[in-house]
């Protein structure tokens, strides 16, 4: 008896971090809904390369409007995930502040976007593989060691499309643009090449806060519904900054998640 609760308690240690380990893969699925506002980078608004260091003086409260975003998390391994995605949100562009203050353009497009992201997380947080904290019995305290403990950095990149109308344009623009070339193309779909970062912090063992920022580079030129051979030098791209809840659902035995 004696020699069997041995060999039992050496299992036990032994195999006890190797199953801490692998406690994650318990909850390899997460949904996502986010809210946060978009920046658009177009021929409309902004200053000439030369006079914009990395882009930063076209970000101004002008151009801000609105986004909110569904997404489904899958983690095919501890560090690799793959993510669907649908945002909906507000394209806006004018003259007001930039190079081109004399031409007095304005438009406002609305935006959709399904997406296919891949995320490598650069971070993971600790807690995932905590069995006090994924069966509550951790209590968090305000020491930022723990605070590190339940952060998760990641990367992310994939392909998307936008399909995009442009629904208003001032009369300046239909005088001056749109009525010379009715052809302009005020709606559409195209693909786009998203590129950002973003972070998490675990809240309990399956809800999760974060922040992403994710820039969009779009294979069109027309997502403010203006082209020209004269101020058009690269197509147009947009960006998103958002705030994410996240909740974490169980893996059922047959890998699909389990929502009951």
């Amino acid at each position: 008896m004696g020699k069997r609760l041995i060999v039992l308690c050496m299992v036990v240690l032994f195999s006890a971090p190797f199953v801490s380990a692998q406690l994650w893969k318990m909850k390899r699925y997460e949904a996502t809904a986010a809210i946060g506002t978009t920046q658009f980078y177009g021929d409309i608004g902004g200053f000439r390369i030369g006079e914009n260091a990395l882009g930063f003086r076209d970000i101004t409260f002008i151009q801000t409007r609105f986004s909110v975003n569904g997404s489904f998390r899958y983690f095919i391994t501890d560090n690799f995930a793959a993510r669907i995605s649908f945002t909906c949100g507000m394209l806006h562009a004018n003259d007001i502040r930039g190079t081109n203050e004399g031409r007095s353009y304005e438009t406002s497009s609305f935006l959709y976007e399904p997406a296919l992201f891949g995320e490598y997380y650069i971070v993971r947080n600790r807690e995932r593989n905590s069995f006090l904290f994924q069966t509550y019995r951790y209590r968090r305290t305000t020491r930022l060691s723990d605070f590190f403990r339940s952060v998760d950095v990641y990367a992310l990149t994939g392909i998307g499309g936008a399909g995009y109308n442009v629904f208003y344009g001032n009369d300046l623009i239909q005088q001056e643009s749109w009525n010379i070339d009715p052809t302009q193309n005020r709606s559409g779909f195209a693909a786009v090449i998203p590129l950002g970062v973003g972070a998490k912090l675990a809240m309990d063992p399956n809800l999760l806060i974060g922040v992403e920022l994710t820039g969009r580079y779009a294979l069109s030129d027309y997502l403010d519904g203006y082209s020209s051979q004269e101020y058009s030098k690269r197509n147009d791209a947009y960006h998103t900054f958002s705030v994410t809840l996240n909740y974490r659902i169980k893996t059922a035995r047959n890998g699909l998640p389990a929502f009951r």
